[in-house]
């Protein structure tokens, strides 16, 4: 239990530091890459566990963690995209309301069991997500249903396939350091060459505070990784309870962050669904 309630507070530092980047005008994509690169040298401190090893790629859990690693870098960039599209709301709401998909998959994968009480739960989190993440008018509607549903199904796949990578291959202590510092290094791998196409063609430039910002990203990143696929591991839930549980208390805590530390409006749709997402967190645990 430790482990997640580690890996959802190192979340909600994350959440806090992406909401400072507006205000310092902080070019996304360049913090990103950094922040990628600052996690492997963070879990090499950490676990000391270096990126490469002879062994590393031998390791059953080495080409799951490059398909995770590039997985990363794109679903950031659809993530990105979405937003500039089709606003922050619509994003926010396919990304959150994917946690069906690993549960779905855990319950036929792994035979976890689904009682009435736990799709109760599950089912409650999606008014909840809606009312938590909508602000009252302000933002766009989607254009189209496209890049939604896209960033819908790779997140609840990306959700997925972190839960299958962890049962399978990242047993020992040992191997979930290196694989998930491994995630890391081919996420900044693939970032740094995508940077290198944009400034060779003059589409980008380097700025400092930007690499400040991916330094100050990318140590709560890699703690928030870490120690949520400790979490998945730990047996104390369910997969098919431990992931709607961690994204819905993610919602409530960084909804709360969001209310005190940045004034943003706490109106009665918000609560209404900041209350539906603690009934949705009651029930799928006491439902597991």
């Amino acid at each position: 239990m430790l482990y997640l309630i580690l890996a959802l507070l190192f979340n909600v530092i994350v959440s806090v530091v992406l909401k400072l980047f507006a205000k310092f005008e902080i070019t996304a994509l360049q913090a990103i890459v950094v922040n990628y690169c600052t996690c492997v040298v963070t879990g090499w401190i950490f676990t000391g566990q270096k990126p490469l090893n002879a062994a590393t790629f031998d390791a059953p859990w080495f080409p799951w963690s490059v398909l995770l690693g590039v997985s990363f870098i794109v679903i950031f960039n659809l993530t990105t995209y979405c937003t500039k599209v089709d606003g922050m709301t619509t994003t926010i709401m396919a990304s959150k309301l994917s946690l069906i998909i690993p549960v779905v998959c855990s319950v036929i994968l792994y035979n976890e069991s689904l009682g009435l009480i736990k799709v109760a739960g599950i089912l409650l989190a999606f008014p909840a997500v809606y009312l938590s993440t909508r602000s009252g008018g302000e933002e766009k509607s989607a254009k189209s249903l496209l890049w939604p549903t896209l960033l819908f199904a790779l997140s609840g796949g990306l959700d997925t396939l972190v839960n299958f990578v962890q049962t399978r291959f990242l047993v020992t202590r040992a191997d979930q350091a290196a694989g998930t510092i491994m995630i890391f290094a081919v996420a900044g791998l693939t970032g740094l060459i995508i940077l290198g196409v944009l400034t060779i063609t003059g589409k980008m430039q380097f700025a400092l505070k930007n690499v400040i910002a991916g330094i100050a990203l990318g140590i709560p990143n890699f703690f928030s990784i870490y120690f949520f696929v400790k979490g998945l591991n730990s047996g104390v839930f369910q997969s098919s309870a431990t992931i709607p549980l961690f994204n819905i208390s993610v919602l409530i805590l960084t909804s709360i962050v969001a209310i005190v530390l940045f004034s943003e409006k706490a109106n009665k749709q918000k609560l209404m669904g900041l209350l539906l997402a603690t009934g949705a967190i009651l029930l799928i645990a006491y439902g597991d």
